[in-house]
């Protein structure tokens, strides 16, 4: 018999076999092959050395699991102190603050604007990517204040000071007026509950404190449906003065140290994005300072917009890139009927489309990022006018589908909460919804090519670059330049339309930069007319092996 300090081998039933080890501890930049070839395609290969430092960050098991706390401790709301003081004040779990101190030591919330330099969007967008895989809630504030700048430098005789403090790489959670604090993140407020994203409807109003104008101070009342990050230190909100629609940035706190009444009357319960706080508030008197002409809010706020859809991408692209790590990961190490699943044919075609659908997007974002450099090029900015809606559109849209074909390969793990994939699943609509809807973007395609016609000719040079190295392509862009010229229902169309912009424009990068088994894969996909329409589709004669190869998490 075992004595009392012996288990029993009746208490071991069995040994954990065929179960792959944990995808942790490994370094995002190093085992990303298509990142580091954008990286110096796009002009940031300066930024190789730092990218691999935080590639060991981001991957490491430490920051994974910030991630997970994070999302298992959501804010949590407190109107009101135990004396009854209104305090407005959103309570976060410790692994939130240290998700967003990394992100702000890191420089991402204002790294190309403070240290300008050629190929400064494609390294911050390089390192937001690697960044987001860890966890996207909390990128919410990163991007808005990220994305504040443009608007910001509209009015800087008022907006100086928060500049500066934007630009500090030290995160400041302290709830205090901004001018006591090291650094500061911004929000934005434009959503009220009859308008959406038709914010002309907008009813909150602006009443001039003394002169009325640009850069004066007006106190706001009305209402605001969908303010996240509500402990930002400022926000910019559209409200109604008396010329009309404006642009306003009001601060959380009075500079005479009282409390601005921006009030909180409730946390939203998301599905997803559940780290990071989002509120429905009411302004009763709150003070702001215009920004830029009365009645052009929207025109003086949209490059604020323009910049969160670009983040967006950038989001949405990382989480495409997490999902098929984990299902990559998950099929290099499992074993099914006497194989390993990323050695079995049908499970092949999935792994590689899955890959394929990440790599695309990848490519697609970071040539925005190059486009964002260069602001002195009137045909980059121009391409930037368009494909930025484009993107946002496809890319945001593809990402739920790719997320839960992931989700499948891994199976009823894949569902369990201890791991990512259920948090992955629930964050892939948000990017699609937040910052314009796809119709939307679609809407925007098509007033970016009325006002601008020749954004779309400078889109077409772009995607054309490709021309001669790939006959289904060429095919394609082909059909697409003759329904472009049919304007009858174009609206009615656009979904379709902008559908196949961003496909060839996809196409047209990887035909260029990518490996040409890769590049031939995507357009057999999906340039076709037996294309299918789920993953897993890919026909026959594609390199599934060398694309999963190519994909798949190794040893450093």
């Amino acid at each position: 018999m075992s004595s009392a300090t012996t288990p029993s081998f009746m208490a071991v039933t069995h040994k954990v076999e065929n179960q792959p080890p944990l995808l942790v501890n490994y370094n995002s930049f190093l085992q990303d092959a298509a990142l580091q070839e954008r990286l110096k395609r796009e002009g940031a290969d300066w930024a190789k050395a730092d990218l691999t430092r935080y590639g060991k960050i981001t991957g490491s098991e430490e920051m994974i699991q910030l991630g997970f706390d994070a999302n298992e401790h959501p804010p949590q709301l407190e109107t009101h102190d135990r004396r009854g003081e209104r305090v407005d004040r959103v309570r976060f779990h410790p692994a939130y603050h240290q998700l967003m101190n990394q992100a702000i030591q890191e420089g991402l919330q204002a790294s190309p604007w403070s240290h300008p330099r050629p190929g400064a969007h494609v390294a911050r967008a390089a390192k937001y990517y690697l960044h987001a895989q860890v966890e996207a809630a909390h990128g919410c504030p990163i991007t808005m204040s990220f994305a504040a700048l443009p608007t910001l430098l509209k009015q800087k005789d008022v907006t100086q000071p928060w500049i500066e403090k934007l630009f500090s790489h030290q995160y400041d959670p302290d709830n205090r007026p901004f001018e006591q604090k090291t650094g500061i993140t911004l929000g934005m407020a434009m959503t009220e509950k009859q308008g959406g994203s038709d914010v002309r409807s907008n009813t909150t109003r602006a009443y001039p404190l003394g002169q009325e104008g640009a850069g004066q101070a007006y106190e706001l009342v009305g209402h605001k449906y969908f303010v996240s990050a509500p402990m930002s230190d400022g926000f910019l909100v559209l409200a109604q003065a008396p010329g009309g629609l404006s642009c306003f940035l009001l601060p959380r706190w009075r500079p005479d140290g009282s409390k601005n009444p921006l009030q909180i009357q409730q946390l939203k319960n998301k599905m997803g994005n559940v780290a990071n706080a989002s509120s429905e508030t009411e302004l009763r008197g709150a003070l702001a300072w215009m920004l830029g002409e009365e009645g052009k809010g929207v025109r003086n706020i949209i490059e604020m917009v323009s910049m969160t859809r670009y983040d967006c991408m950038i989001g949405s692209s990382a989480g495409m890139r997490q999902a098929t790590l984990q299902a990559l990961h998950h099929a290099a190490h499992r074993q099914a009927f006497g194989n390993l699943l990323n050695r079995q044919p049908l499970m092949q075609n999935l792994l590689a489309d899955l890959a394929l659908e990440s790599e695309a997007a990848l490519a697609f974002t970071l040539r925005l990022s190059r486009a964002l450099d260069q602001t002195d090029n009137k045909e980059e900015q121009a391409l930037l006018r368009l494909a930025r809606a484009i993107g946002k559109y496809w890319i945001c849209k593809r990402t739920p589908n790719h997320a839960y074909e992931a989700m499948e390969v891994i199976g009823g793990s894949g569902v369990m909460e201890n791991h990512i994939m259920p948090r992955l699943f629930r964050e892939s609509p948000v990017n699609s919804i937040w910052e314009g809807s796809g119709n939307i973007q679609c809407l925007d395609v098509l007033r970016a090519v009325h006002k601008e016609p020749a954004c779309l000719d400078i889109y077409m040079q772009e995607v054309l670059q490709a021309q001669g190295q790939n006959k289904q392509l060429d095919y394609f862009v082909k059909q697409l330049q003759q329904d472009l010229q049919d304007t009858e229902q174009l609206e009615y169309r656009a979904r379709n339309l902008v559908d196949r912009l961003a496909l060839a424009m996809q196409a047209s990068l990887l035909i260029r930069s990518s490996p040409g088994y890769l590049a031939d894969a995507f357009c057999a996909s999906r340039l076709t007319a037996s294309a299918g329409l789920n993953y897993g589709n890919l026909p026959k004669g594609v390199d599934c092996r060398a694309i999963i190869d190519r994909a798949t998490p190794g040893t450093d």
